[in-house]
């Protein structure tokens, strides 16, 4: 219903905004990411939203980034992870983090988040998969260009696991070719 406010910054109480968009004043929940982005106040700032309708209450959630919104909307579509522990798993990692340890499948690293356990953990990497790994991380920097994202493939085809393929790539120049890339990648993995 709300998908974008703009306006005068009047308040910072984090985790909240307050932003005045032409006399009236939206409370806008925002995670910490965006909330240390934030101009001064009385500065004009622009933020995505999402607008949630409880039975209680009516909250809407800001962000700074596109990729931040979609990570938050693919958040609260699982079960028992609602608007705050979105808000609060990316404050705790940036999008391109929350990609990465889904694409890895690491648990350990969103066990990190306050509020998450094991289990949630553990449900997050298995249903995000797929929805908000590699493709999302590719969109905020983790697999920052198309020669980085065919190595993987490549790496992938020839039967290496995500999490050794990843590896593989962190260790490869950024600027690298494919062909270029891949070698080097392969000499990494023979180690």
């Amino acid at each position: 219903m709300i998908g974008k406010l703009t306006g005068t910054l009047l308040e910072k109480n984090p985790p909240e905004v307050l932003l005045d968009c032409h006399g009236v004043g939206y409370e806008v929940n925002v995670p910490m990411s965006t909330f240390y982005n934030l101009p001064a106040v009385g500065e004009r700032v622009s933020l995505l939203t999402q607008f949630i309708v409880r039975e209680d209450a009516q909250l809407l959630y800001g962000f700074a980034t596109a990729p931040e919104r979609q990570a938050f909307r693919e958040l609260i579509k699982i079960s028992g992870v609602g608007p705050r522990t979105a808000l609060s798993i990316l404050s705790g990692m940036g999008v391109s983090d929350l990609a990465q340890a889904i694409t890895l499948q690491e648990a350990g690293r969103l066990v990190k988040v306050p509020g998450i356990g094991k289990k949630t953990a553990e449900r997050l990497l298995l249903e995000l998969k797929g929805k908000l790994g590699a493709d999302m991380g590719a969109v905020h920097g983790a697999a920052t260009s198309d020669a980085q994202a065919d190595i993987l493939q490549a790496l992938l085809a020839l039967g290496y696991s995500d999490k050794e393929a990843a590896a593989a790539l962190k260790a490869l120049p950024a600027e690298v070719g494919v062909s270029e890339g891949i070698k080097l990648a392969l000499k990494a993995l023979a180690k």
